[in-house]
């Protein structure tokens, strides 16, 4: 995209949190697409550079950094306000799944990984975009849960307890944040990215096909569900969880 080919700016402004690729990168597509102007965040700077790039410097900035820790997460939200003066809309997307097993033989020190990432990173930055914008000019707040949060997933079970612990803060936060921030979830089904290439490499076709919409998700379908969620046409939508999967839940139940 570029400079001539940019909307006009909303105004708004969003922190999404593990957006130099994949769902965050697809997220920040979309808000920018509408005239937002976006931080991203991630450990990788050289991948947050090129994202900043192809965002549009003017529209996008970047914080490297690991989303468990505390002083990044103050760090990108400082630098949020500095660069844009507000931060209307926080997306929660920085995640990890680094075991793939049974949960009876999961390493404890790797399940408290995966929640730190996962979880209370999440909490974390929604205290800290509430205590430097949100409390008193209101916004969005968005997680990005799974469908693995929703039901038992075989050999992702600690991603799908962190995920389902992601709902349960979305109603949390939604609760506590009322009536100056909306707070809601997306849960996704398998979305084409490297994140999730396990779930699909050297068998999309046959993966596809569990899905009555034929395909695997794209982040561009994820990026278009937190666009509506942190839009007006949400405004009286909070506490709840989207489901952004394909109508593969559809198929519960049927042998």
């Amino acid at each position: 995209m570029t400079a001539s080919q940019l909307p006009e700016l909303s105004g708004k402004v969003a922190l999404i949190t593990g957006g130099s690729r994949g769902i965050g990168y697809g997220i920040a597509e979309a808000l920018v697409a509408r005239g937002d102007r976006v931080c991203i965040t991630g450990r990788g700077e050289d991948a947050l550079k090129e994202a900043v790039e192809a965002l549009g410097s003017d529209r996008a900035i970047y914080v490297a950094g690991k989303a468990h820790d505390e002083a990044h997460q103050a760090a990108a939200v400082e630098r949020t306000m500095e660069a844009f003066g507000r931060v209307d809309h926080l997306i929660n997307n920085a995640g990890t799944n680094p075991v793939f097993g049974p949960i009876a033989d999961l390493d404890l020190n790797v399940a408290r990984k995966v929640f730190e990432t996962n979880v209370v990173s999440a909490l974390g930055f929604a205290q800290q975009t509430w205590k430097a914008w949100q409390s008193e000019n209101g916004g969005a707040i968005v997680n990005i849960a799974s469908v693995a949060g929703l039901a038992p997933s075989p050999f992702i079970g600690a991603y799908g307890i962190s995920k389902a612990a992601m709902v349960n803060l979305t109603i949390q936060l939604a609760h506590e944040f009322a009536p100056k921030v909306r707070v809601n979830a997306i849960a996704p089904a398998v979305v084409k990215t490297k994140f999730a290439q396990a779930l699909y490499e050297g068998r999309e076709e046959e993966a596809a096909a569990a899905y009555p919409l034929a395909r695997l998700g794209m982040p561009e379908d994820i990026g278009g569900a937190a666009a509506f969620l942190t839009s007006q046409q949400s405004d009286w939508i909070t506490g709840q969880t989207l489901v952004v999967d394909g109508g593969i839940f559809l198929n519960a139940g049927v042998a």
